[in-house]
């Protein structure tokens, strides 16, 4: 009897433990599209595409996930929203021909982090290609992947508190 109260015992604290040593959360927003690009892809796939790849980049310091969770405390939330502000769809035969990276599918994104008090922590723009490799097209295309990495580098260098 005694052994079996230790073992709940020791469960229980150890619960608590992992529950105080939570990770800050980043809530990753669908990303929108300015007025007049013209984008073939899904941005709910999309999102669903950023926080899978942001759970790879950024899982050991963040939660990564896609809507506000009920139990976050403010100083450990975090918010990403993104526009797409270009897109240019590349060129198959630019790709073929010339090679070395060239034609490949291309974005210019603008996105910011925001604290759980709203104040913005990182802003940027930056353009994303397509890597190298990836020429497939689907619903959410192949900037996702792209997208993720560049803005988990960001995340990175902001160094986030």
């Amino acid at each position: 009897m005694k052994k079996c109260l230790l073992v709940v015992i020791g469960l229980a604290v150890s619960n608590i433990g992992l529950s105080s040593h939570g990770k800050r959360v980043l809530v990753v927003n669908a990303f929108t599209v300015a007025p007049g690009v013209e984008l073939p892809y899904d941005m709910k796939l999309m999102q669903t595409q950023l926080v899978a790849e942001l759970k790879v980049e950024l899982g050991k310091e963040f939660t990564i996930v896609s809507e506000t969770p009920a139990a976050a405390a403010e100083g450990a939330l975090y918010t990403l929203n993104g526009e797409i502000t270009a897109w240019r769809p590349g060129n198959a035969a630019k790709r073929l021909v010339v090679g070395l990276g060239s034609g490949r599918e291309a974005s210019d994104i603008q996105y910011r982090v925001a604290d759980g008090f709203g104040q913005k922590i990182l802003e940027r723009k930056d353009t994303v290609r397509t890597n190298f490799y990836s020429q497939g097209a689907g619903s959410s295309g192949t900037l996702g992947h792209p997208i993720a990495q560049k803005i988990a580098d960001r995340i990175k260098d902001a160094k986030l508190k």
